[in-house]
């Protein structure tokens, strides 16, 4: 249960932004005792993995809150989240540790699929929502969504990590934060719909 709650928090987490739950587990994996990488994942925590996400996140914090490079970005996002999501999942020894998942280490593969489906639903959430609000803000939206975003993948990374029942109800309340800024950007678009018909715009 605890490895399955901890995963799926840093999978939603990379769905976000893929850096940040990476470099965490990269991070404790490398100081700590919190993190323990299993065979194969040993690279993960390597200086020069910190070093490239580090300026990865760098990068991904200031283009994200930029209108229409924040698209370009989710572009991208689409290949490296579910990527991410996949890794972290898969990479995360501590639960496993905590629930004596002996199955989850024999069967590595099933991290890797199930990060990246968890990291994908995320991103494309954030992905679809976002040109729609940039359209309807004028580009406004772009730095208070990102911001909010990067807030919620720390956020779910550290629940993730040190309080998996915690990082549940977390991911719970994003992805319904998530559908109702979807829901938000919708009706605001079908708004505008209706005011343009009704002004004899096409």
């Amino acid at each position: 249960m605890f490895a399955a709650l901890t995963g799926a928090g840093l999978s939603a987490a990379a769905g976000l932004n893929a850096y940040i739950p990476f470099l965490l587990v990269a991070l404790l994996a490398r100081f700590t005792d919190v993190v323990n990488l299993p065979a194969g994942f040993e690279w993960v925590e390597s200086t020069w993995a910190i070093v490239i996400g580090a300026v990865l996140l760098i990068g991904e914090v200031v283009v994200d809150k930029i209108p229409a490079l924040d698209s370009v970005n989710d572009a991208f996002g689409t290949v490296v989240r579910p990527a991410s999501g996949a890794v972290v999942f898969a990479a995360t020894a501590a639960a496993a540790d905590l629930d004596s998942s002996a199955w989850m280490t024999d069967h590595p593969w099933v991290g890797l699929i199930g990060g990246a489906i968890v990291a994908g639903i995320f991103h494309t959430g954030k992905a679809a929502a976002r040109p729609v609000a940039n359209a309807g803000t004028a580009g406004f939206a772009a730095p208070v969504l990102s911001t909010a975003e990067d807030a919620a993948a720390v956020t779910l990374s550290l629940a993730a990590v040190f309080a998996p029942v915690l990082a549940l109800v977390l991911l719970l309340l994003v992805a319904w934060m998530l559908w109702r800024a979807w829901r938000s950007v919708v009706r605001m678009r079908e708004r505008r719909a209706d005011r343009r018909r009704a002004a004899g715009v096409v």
